[in-house]
């Protein structure tokens, strides 16, 4: 479906989980020289207005990035984080959000490259727009990733970190994460994954995580942030996921460093909570 527009949650909780995990996943591939490719199968638009347009609708943005937004007392990863998205709103006030391949771009060194897919055709020209000053490091196709990602792997640097969040809006999003996923493996598997997904109520969202430590990789890491109860009703988002296949190894640790931290910050009611879950063969 062509409907979800991530304008409407930028910068929530989901966000500042999904963003934060990216940006150390990029700090740590950064400690090589070699280069590497940072592949987004859902990129969106680049990057969002908080002051006007569709984000105002919701708000979303108050209790993610916003209740970040003025601390000192961040732990160090958390600080990188925000430091980055403070990149892009240089007045001080918080007015804009970086997607994922903004923060992904801010983080690679001149040797690397994004490869961005968009399938929205409103998105895919915002997102054409925003990597306009990236010249040839950045290739935006207005496509499926999913589809498209078959062709990336293996990258040609043979490193890779690629980044899979769809908006699951439609059952069949869960199953075509766990077949990329797989194929991505076949083809790539000393790659870094990425999975993000949704805590919801429904039965796919709650099975996702266990398809994805099925799959035959070496080593995993999941991570889940709870920022409320479920709702009575069983309706919408209580808490968001990432799922990291070939995780960087300092990652676990910077994990359990600042989720007590952002669990406190985020949470909407008794019911937050955050778990961290690691495997390796």
């Amino acid at each position: 479906m062509l409907s979800y527009r991530h304008a409407f949650h930028a910068g929530n909780h989901a966000d500042v989980l999904k963003h934060f995990v990216l940006v150390q996943i990029c700090r740590h591939l950064n400690r090589k020289e070699a280069p590497y490719w940072f592949i987004d199968t859902h990129a969106g638009a680049g990057r969002y207005a908080l002051d006007s347009g569709h984000a105002t609708k919701l708000a979303e943005f108050a209790g993610g990035i916003g209740r970040l937004w003025q601390r000192t007392d961040l732990p160090p990863a958390l600080a990188d984080y925000v430091a980055l998205v403070k990149g892009l709103n240089p007045g001080g006030n918080l007015k804009h959000y970086p997607g994922s391949p903004w923060l992904a771009w801010k983080c690679l060194r001149p040797q690397d490259r994004l490869r961005l897919f968009e399938l929205h055709s409103t998105d895919s020209k915002l997102l054409q727009d925003t990597f306009k000053a990236a010249g040839r490091q950045a290739a935006v196709s207005a496509a499926d990733g999913l589809a498209g990602l078959k062709a990336l792997l293996p990258p040609p640097p043979r490193r890779a970190l690629v980044l899979i969040d769809p908006s699951y809006e439609t059952r069949g999003d869960y199953a075509q994460v766990v077949k990329a996923l797989q194929d991505g493996l076949r083809r790539f598997a000393t790659g870094t994954y990425a999975v993000w997904y949704p805590q919801l109520v429904k039965s796919e969202a709650r099975q996702l995580p266990d398809k994805l430590k099925a799959l035959p990789a070496k080593s995993w890491l999941d991570v889940r942030l709870t920022v409320a109860r479920p709702a009575k009703d069983g309706f919408g988002m209580f808490g968001s996921g990432m799922f990291v296949v070939n995780p960087p190894w300092t990652l676990e640790a910077t994990l359990r460093e600042a989720l007590p931290t952002l669990c406190d910050l985020l949470a909407a009611d008794d019911g937050a909570r955050y778990e961290v879950e690691g495997f390796e063969a």
